[in-house]
């Protein structure tokens, strides 16, 4: 089913509609949020079109991490690197009131864009061991634009609200590892712990749109690493051996039961099988096989039963063919961001004043993981919300029968149009910041 923002026509621009008098108080300086952004827009541009054209996978953000503090300090933040390895946090203070984080990633991710951008990135890093080309074709690059946009903006409005900014620069997020890292290294013991946390991600919806919910908004995830074990031998005896890939097909076949059969059908979850590796020319039955893969879902109830079911499923399927034990290896991953249903409740109004209420919308939880979870699990009233990236007629040609399909986050044609994706998160994220401080 078609999501309902990305059928927004045109009329999902950049600037703001006139409202009544009696309309603007959800987000009353909506206007001169806008202004600001945009004011500032052509240094936003040359930062955006920099990170992108020099992205850094998990971990290794070096020069992404300089560049973000040094910005940062320039606009008056007390800014400390090397949070998590290669974490930033920027902290600002203006007065007695709530303190409120505000974070972005920074990673990019171990493939080759495709986009054919004038700043397209032709980078590498090795990654696992061997050389990669990397690409920020996760959007993290509006993110951290967002980020710095927004963080001029409400130093810019100082007079307007009292509290702390805690502006955090995430690492490692496509691995989920770097908000770990970063607790790990006392970010709210060293730091102020957050009354509230907001942080935004792209989506391939219409620039100019918001999206947004409470309850889970993304989903946990758990890595999956089998070995099968068997006897090898010569292909064309196959009864003097115990052959591990099949085994190993028959679990790839068979765990879909479990998600099939097992789990509730209105709940969601994934079980997939991303890798299988074994032998080496085609007349010999190896000794062992690998199996890797990744299990998603919101719930912890349905978690529970997906990961026993894939342990259960491999187990028999070893057992069926005489086989020992296999190697089972359940590894967890992002846990589910569950939002603040108060705050989003709150924010929403805002967004609907200052965006329209066709651009302002609830949308589905995506399938994705992300490690934003655990800065919400320390406690923290949070809102995780989406952004659009795409020209509303490119969307709307998309949907057409025939229609060239839209590049979704982690394809290397993931090409965000710069001005109006980065000045609606700014202009979104500043308001959002500002609707919870203290006036």
């Amino acid at each position: 089913m078609t999501h309902p923002l990305t059928r927004i026509a045109a009329a999902a621009a950049l600037t703001l509609s006139i409202l009544p008098a009696s309309a603007q108080q959800a987000a009353p300086l909506k206007s001169d949020v806008a202004t600001r952004v945009g004011a500032m827009y052509p240094w936003l541009d040359k930062v955006y079109k920099d990170l992108h054209a020099h992205p850094e996978i998990a971990f290794q953000e070096v020069r992404t991490a300089g560049k973000l503090a040094a910005e940062m300090r320039a606009l008056g933040f007390e800014v400390t690197e090397k949070v998590g390895k290669t974490g930033v946090v920027a902290v600002y203070r203006n007065g007695k009131g709530p303190t409120v984080l505000v974070r972005t990633d920074m990673d990019g991710l171990p493939m080759e864009e495709k986009t054919g951008l004038p700043y397209a990135s032709r980078a590498k890093a090795v990654s696992d061991g061997r050389d990669s080309f990397v690409t920020h074709s996760c959007g993290h690059d509006i993110h951290m634009a967002s980020w710095l946009g927004a963080a001029r903006t409400l130093v810019e409005l100082k007079s307007q609200w009292k509290g702390t900014l805690v502006f955090i620069g995430q690492p490692a997020e496509e691995i989920v590892a770097g908000a770990k890292a970063m607790l790990d290294d006392g970010l709210f013991k060293r730091f102020p712990k957050p009354d509230y946390a907001f942080a935004l991600h792209s989506w391939p919806l219409a620039h100019g749109t918001v999206g947004f919910n409470d309850g889970p908004v993304s989903s946990n995830s758990d890595s999956l690493e089998i070995v099968f074990k068997g006897r090898g031998g010569h292909g064309s005896a196959p009864d003097k051996t115990v052959d591990p890939i099949a085994i190993a097909a028959r679990f790839v076949v068979d765990v879909q039961t479990v998600v099939s059969r097992e789990k509730d059908p209105k709940e969601f979850g994934v079980v997939t099988i991303g890798a299988i590796q074994g032998g080496t020319v085609g007349n010999i039955i190896p000794d062992s096989v690998q199996v890797r893969g990744t299990i998603r879902s919101y719930s912890p109830q349905v978690r529970a039963k997906l990961l026993d079911g894939v342990r259960r499923v491999a187990n028999a399927s070893a057992a069926m063919a005489g086989a020992p034990a296999p190697d089972v290896q359940l590894v967890g991953g992002g846990q589910a961001i569950v939002n603040s249903e108060e705050l989003v409740r709150k924010t929403e109004a805002v967004f609907k004043d200052a965006f329209g209420a066709a651009n302002a919308q609830r949308m589905p939880a995506m399938t994705a993981s992300e490690d934003f979870s655990l800065f919400v699990n320390e406690g923290v009233p949070s809102m995780f919300f989406f952004t659009g990236v795409y020209d509303p007629k490119t969307l709307a040609e998309a949907e057409r029968p025939g229609g060239k399909p839209i590049a979704f986050n982690h394809s290397p044609f993931y090409a965000p149009v710069p001005e109006p994706s980065i000045r609606t998160g700014a202009q979104a994220m500043s308001l959002a910041v500002l609707n919870v401080l203290a006036k």
